[in-house]
């Protein structure tokens, strides 16, 4: 008989001590450093003053392909002064755009939105010769100093991708391409470039 009490008193006690180690109160937590911790979220990268290099008046050399997505590579050069400054304490900005060419004068308005909560910037262009502000926005946002802007339009009765990409080599250059994808954007054609030079 007190084989069989030892038996069952041993057996509480280890039942006990199961149930005791199950409730949240006497839980065990990993130790610092041991690799268990939570894994902790990485904060979204804040991107309003993405486009602050570009504040200012500059001289740009302009870089343009005739006919995009013909095969054709006859291109046209010609340079242009932009004045670029903030709206709306960083969250938006604009710049203004003139040049002469071979084609006639051109006056253009960029207008750059954050968005706060997506992280994302959509930019809209506009020209005193259509009147209108473009639509839809390109879209996108800048990742290691390299901005990529995308939107989907039509071109010459063609869908197709649209790309912008602004890359900053120093505090007095910068530079914008824009390319366009038929193919959904595994191939991508490059139809004008602008070289910026701050005015001193």
């Amino acid at each position: 008989m007190k084989a069989l009490k030892d038996v069952r008193a041993c057996f509480l006690v280890c039942t006990l001590g199961l149930l005791l180690h199950s409730l949240p109160g006497f839980a065990q937590t990993a130790p610092s450093g041991s690799g268990a911790e939570t894994p902790q979220a990485v904060p979204e990268r804040e991107g309003q003053h993405d486009f602050d290099f570009l504040f200012g008046s500059w001289t740009v050399h302009n870089r343009q392909l005739v006919h995009p997505l013909t095969g054709s590579n006859t291109w046209v050069e010609f340079d242009a002064t932009s004045v670029a400054r903030p709206i709306w304490n960083g969250r938006a900005n604009m710049d203004e755009f003139e040049a002469d060419t071979s084609s006639g004068h051109i006056e253009g308005m960029s207008i750059r939105i954050y968005n706060a909560k997506a992280h994302q910037w959509s930019i809209y262009w506009g020209s005193r010769g259509s009147g209108t502000i473009g639509f839809p926005p390109t879209v996108g946002e800048f990742k290691n100093g390299r901005g990529e802007f995308y939107d989907q339009e039509d071109f010459n009765g063609r869908s197709i991708f649209a790309r912008y990409v602004w890359t900053a080599a120093s505090a007095d250059s910068c530079r914008w391409e824009q390319a366009f994808s038929t193919d959904g954007g595994k191939t991508w054609e490059a139809n004008w470039t602008m070289e910026f030079t701050r005015k001193k």
